[in-house]
């Protein structure tokens, strides 16, 4: 592997740290709401969780993106795996709840739109079984 590479697989994993990070702490901020009494709190809450998208999750995407681009330019052969393309998959589902809960976060902080316990915890469990599964085929190229 060329140094290229290997520096490129250091930012793809740093980052999908970063991007699962942030959106699994902003869920966790959106349960918050619930056990919170003060619409200060909700406030708050909601605004913390929008920052934490802003600051944490959709960098460590761009760079989880930006970096597999390079990997696949490095070894274009891993392009016909066919780990690889289940990988991908799911690699566009986690940015279609990401889109879900910027969307959900932005709608909380803008009219004070509640969000669902439920929908909270499913995009949770969606989150963490899509970064899991990511990371089985990433490690183990079945």
């Amino acid at each position: 592997m060329s140094s290229v590479s290997n520096w490129a697989l250091f930012a793809h994993i740093i980052g999908i740290v970063f991007w699962v990070g942030g959106l699994l702490a902003a869920g966790q901020m959106l349960a918050g709401i619930r056990r919170e009494p003060s619409p200060e709190a909700h406030a708050a809450l909601a605004r913390l969780a929008r920052k934490l998208l802003k600051a944490m999750a959709h960098p460590g995407a761009a760079v989880t993106v930006l970096a597999g681009i390079t990997l696949l330019g490095a070894n274009p052969g891993d392009l016909q795996r066919g780990w690889l393309h289940v990988k991908l998959g799911f690699v566009v589902i986690l940015i279609a709840v990401d889109l879900f809960l910027t969307a959900s976060v932005a709608r909380l902080v803008r009219r004070g739109s509640e969000i669902p316990a439920s929908r909270v915890k499913l995009t949770h469990a969606v989150v963490a079984l899509l970064f899991l599964a990511i990371v089985f085929l990433a490690a183990l190229k079945p």
